[in-house]
């Protein structure tokens, strides 16, 4: 792992560089470009690491092992900073659960206020959730059906909500009113979702506990997202990016707007971090 070094401080330039995947890094069909593969390959070897900061669950970033390099540890955080997610071993080593406590109560409390919710949740091992739930199974041998007391009887990454009808924008409005500050509340682009996760657990916590325990400081770090459960650790990062294709909160935020994500607007910071690293070696 590269340490930070104080010329790249005084440069004003990164050290490590923290990307959200869905609408950000990827494209819209879900791929990683070549160009962008070649760009996080490249800042690797400037020796500025890229980490992905993702609300996927663990097992939806198999597929991008190759990508996760040495530099970060083989790892990914993923499920809005629950999970630290080691790609080539895949193994979960290291999480901030909802405790099971916590769960039933909140699983209540939604159900009280929003007759007919389904509730799911993402562990370590995989998806619980209960039939109403409706969900595409990933494979057809997939059993991750269960009743709420069995779910709810195991900590959780998150917890997830649907509400089949409703307006989005009102649900997630009336589930933030029933957290009231017990949980965090994500919104991560999939309509009519709330992705929920313990109180204070984000992507802001996930990379600043990752980025502490591999020697990197806030000053060190850039960050670039698209949606708003994009928005702690873009407001946590030194400075901050979004993609053009952005939701209008994320846009509002940041300090700069790059190419969208199907204009490889990532591998354009990176691009431009190589460029200037190079300079700068080259600088008697």
């Amino acid at each position: 792992m590269p340490d930070p070094t104080h010329r790249l401080s005084r440069a004003g330039l990164p050290a490590v560089l923290a990307t959200d995947l869905d609408g950000t890094l990827l494209r819209s069909d879900g791929s990683l470009s070549p160009r962008t593969r070649e760009a996080i390959a490249r800042a690797e070897e400037s020796g500025v690491p890229t980490v992905f900061v993702t609300a996927r669950p663990p097992r939806w970033l198999d597929a991008f092992a190759d990508a996760v390099g040495d530099a970060t540890g083989g790892v990914a955080l993923s499920a809005n900073g629950a999970f630290v997610y080691h790609v080539a071993s895949r193994t979960v080593t290291d999480h901030g659960t909802i405790a099971p406590g916590l769960l039933r109560d909140l699983g209540a409390s939604l159900r009280e206020a929003l007759p007919g919710i389904a509730l799911a949740v993402e562990r370590a091992d995989g998806m619980r959730r209960e039939e109403a739930f409706a969900y595409v199974r990933e494979s057809p041998e997939a059993d991750d059906l269960d009743e709420w007391d069995a779910i709810a009887s195991q900590p959780a990454g998150k917890l997830l909500a649907k509400l089949d009808g409703s307006d989005p924008d009102e649900f997630h409005r009336r589930v933030a009113a029933v957290l009231d500050g017990r949980a965090e509340l994500g919104f991560s682009g999939a309509v009519g979702l709330a992705e929920i996760t313990a109180p204070g657990v984000t992507k802001a916590s996930g990379l600043a506990a990752w980025c502490a325990g591999n020697g990197f400081d806030r000053e060190s770090v850039w960050a670039v997202g698209d949606m708003p459960n994009d928005l702690p650790m873009l407001r946590w990062a030194s400075r901050s990016f979004a993609v053009a294709n952005a939701h209008h909160d994320v846009l509002d935020t940041v300090d700069e707007v790059v190419p969208s994500n199907d204009d490889d607007g990532v591998a354009a910071i990176l691009d431009r971090i190589c460029d200037e690293h190079g300079a700068l070696r080259r600088t008697p």
